[in-house]
């Protein structure tokens, strides 16, 4: 079996995403940052049910540390992003009440 071990090629990719990343968002237009919001949810939802697997399988002690902190971070993610793309879409709706009462 292999050992496991942090290669410069792992590094070197690691890098690579967080560089691309921050290029891509850095040039989304305000106008698409709702649906890029929900996009970003459902990949933090296919995250927190990766950690949730994870958490249930029978690995060592540290592992399993690992994955609880895993499913507790992913949790904290899915709800803040639910809750702020949930305002930001209260934002842009129009409100019937200010409409009703001026006319």
């Amino acid at each position: 079996m292999m050992p496991n071990t942090l290669g410069i090629s792992d590094i070197y990719i690691f890098i690579l995403a967080g560089f691309l990343g921050y290029a891509l968002i850095s040039r989304i237009p305000p106008l698409l940052h709702t649906p890029l919001m929900a996009a970003t949810n459902a990949i933090s939802g296919i995250a927190l049910v990766g950690s949730i697997v994870v958490a249930g399988e029978d690995y060592d002690t540290v592992t399993n540390i690992l994955a609880f902190i895993a499913v507790v971070c992913s949790t904290i993610n899915v709800v803040g992003g639910f809750l702020i793309t949930d305002r930001i879409l209260r934002m842009f709706k129009k409100d019937d009440k200010k409409t009703s009462s001026k006319s």
